[in-house]
């Protein structure tokens, strides 16, 4: 039996990382520039990793793998970071596809990104492509998700075409603005474009934005600790801020006409959360309301500001938000499923818990499909292509 209970396909699961994972991909010149893997936000020490990898070929470890599938989180879960076993463990888990995502390196691309060492920036990017690529290169369900930098506008353009060309399927980016441009600047245009022909969808995942002020826990009080599920120490504070500046970027990339220019181009919204989504999309219609008389731009715009997030924006929603309201809220058309493997904060039974919203929502089984695998399909440009190594199995 596989962990999955339908057709199901996941926008969100990881790998995690090992301290050299990205060495061999790099340039010399980016090699010798290169920090230390989980310095930062990441909450991770190399000391981690050598305590949680330890034991991984003890007989007892390797043998209650299966069992303890969802239940092991981080270095521990199966295929976290050996790309030979990633396709066993995906074939446990039974999802068609899986987008696959970094652990770490995309805090300190986005941080980057604020400087001034566009050399480093950029080769860093194409060596976060290459090693991406290469551990989903085991299955064809892996699908890579690349990183595109966009501080450079002339750079960025030839990062898109590098990542494409290598051949991802997704590319993630840092969703703050860039110290000197807006993301829907129109030197960008030729970038947007080229995702949009190729049916690569953009993916936003958290990691890829500023924090809170730190200054926001210097209370007086006593200071709670989050938990470093995977993409860093997280509390409640953090999780209520996060979408916050990605809000901002997707405002401009609506109202600017990127969407408008681009019908085909979609975005994928990962560890954002979603149950302020429904909210937005009405705040963003008002916003429409209010300004059009005033503003060119959005006289330009051929549909209400929603419309364009139902058309081309998707949200994978944390398995304890309440996902079924958000379906009825905002349309079926706006979620994806997501398991967050190996991540602590996926849980260890998402499932279980979106079905229980779901059930308790009234969502109806085509509603349902929608969000296990029809909006995924769409995301994607379309359905999974028969798998080659299956389809030599139906021949045989």
């Amino acid at each position: 039996m596989t962990y999955a209970t339908r057709d199901m396909q996941d926008a969100d699961s990881h790998i995690f990382e090992t301290p050299d994972f990205y060495v061999p991909f790099m340039s010399e010149a980016v090699k010798a520039k290169r920090e230390f893997l989980y310095a930062g936000s990441s909450g991770f020490t190399a000391e981690d990793f050598g305590q949680m990898t330890a034991h991984h070929g003890d007989a007892a470890f390797v043998a209650a793998r299966e069992p303890e599938l969802m239940q092991r989180k981080l270095w521990e879960a199966w295929g976290a970071f050996d790309k030979h076993e990633r396709p066993k463990a995906l074939d446990l888990l039974g999802f068609k596809r899986q987008i696959v995502y970094d652990s770490f390196l995309r805090l300190q691309l986005r941080q980057y990104e604020q400087g001034d060492d566009m050399d480093f920036l950029y080769g860093l990017a194409e060596a976060h492509v290459r090693a991406m690529l290469d551990f989903c290169s085991e299955d064809e369900r892996l699908i890579a998700a690349g990183y595109v930098p966009l501080a450079d506008p002339a750079r960025s353009v030839k990062a898109m075409k590098f990542a494409l060309e290598s051949g991802c399927k997704a590319v993630t980016m840092a969703v703050d603005c860039p110290r000197r441009h807006s993301p829907s600047h129109e030197a960008l245009e030729p970038m947007w474009a080229m995702a949009a022909e190729a049916g690569v969808p953009v993916m936003y995942h958290l990691g890829g934005g500023r924090k809170p002020s730190p200054a926001f826990s210097v209370t007086g009080r006593r200071v709670d600790k989050g938990y470093a599920g995977g993409d860093g120490s997280f509390t409640s504070v953090e999780y209520l801020a996060a979408p916050l500046p990605f809000i901002e970027t997707l405002n401009v990339l609506i109202i600017d006409g990127v969407l408008d220019r681009h019908p085909s181009l979609q975005i994928g919204v990962v560890e954002y959360g979603a149950n302020w989504a429904p909210g937005w999309m009405r705040f963003l219609d008002s916003a429409m309301s209010a300004y059009r008389k005033a503003e060119e731009r959005l006289q330009l715009l051929s549909m209400p500001l929603s419309d364009y997030v139902r058309r081309q924006v998707k949200f994978a929603p944390f398995h304890f938000e309440d996902t079924g309201w958000i379906i009825k809220q905002a349309g079926a058309e706006v979620v994806l499923f997501s398991s967050d493997y190996p991540h602590k904060e996926g849980g260890r039974d998402p499932i279980g818990r979106f079905e229980t919203s779901m059930q308790a929502a009234g969502v109806t089984e085509a509603e349902k499909e929608q969000f296990y695998t029809g909006n995924f399909d769409v995301l994607m440009g379309g359905p999974a292509p028969e798998p080659a190594r299956r389809a030599a199995d139906k021949a045989a």
